[in-house]
């Protein structure tokens, strides 16, 4: 299976990931989480946040993603990959792809956002930042969508933990 968790930066996708990962680990599957600021810094050094570089970005994640859930790993996907377009692509050339939009309005991630990231974006320092400066195509029919602005962090992993046991068995 592959579990690709999506939105905007501070909407929650690494911190529901990772729950959801561990909880999994703890009931004995294979699970391997890519989460997108890890993968930045290993797979994809030195590509910038062009709509181009954005692409080849998603293609390197889906492609790993992609070899472990053909091998009976649970693969979780926590990335921005913000273009509908690339998203849907991977759900046609993935078996069991499983779509979580993570959604919390601009203003609440801007609020969690704890680097300052929005800021520099909105002071022109970071360009081409998602959801300022570069936009952001929320999913049309995703799996699931977990609210993290009104729901718990709790409630939203059990959400996500109960689609995943679904669709396992």
């Amino acid at each position: 299976m592959l579990l690709w968790f999506t939105g905007l930066s501070g909407a929650g996708k690494t911190t529901i990931a990772l729950a959801v990962t561990k909880k999994l680990k703890a009931a004995n599957y294979k699970v391997e989480l890519l989460d997108g600021d890890v993968v930045r810094t290993h797979l994809s050094k030195g590509l910038s946040f062009s709509k181009e570089d954005r692409d080849t970005n998603i293609r390197r994640i889906s492609f790993v993603a992609n070899l472990l859930s053909r091998n009976g790993v649970i693969a979780i996907v926590a990335v921005i990959s913000p273009y509908r377009s690339l998203r849907d692509e991977l759900r046609h050339s993935t078996n069991n792809f499983v779509e979580v939009y993570i959604n919390a309005s601009l203003e609440v991630c801007e609020e969690r956002d704890v680097k300052g990231l929005y800021a520099k974006a909105r002071s022109g320092e970071i360009l081409n930042f998602t959801g300022i400066s570069d936009p952001y195509e929320a999913p049309i029919f995703p799996e699931l969508i977990c609210y993290t602005d009104v729901e718990t962090v709790a409630q939203s992993i059990d959400k996500v933990l109960k689609i995943v046991i679904r669709k396992i068995r």
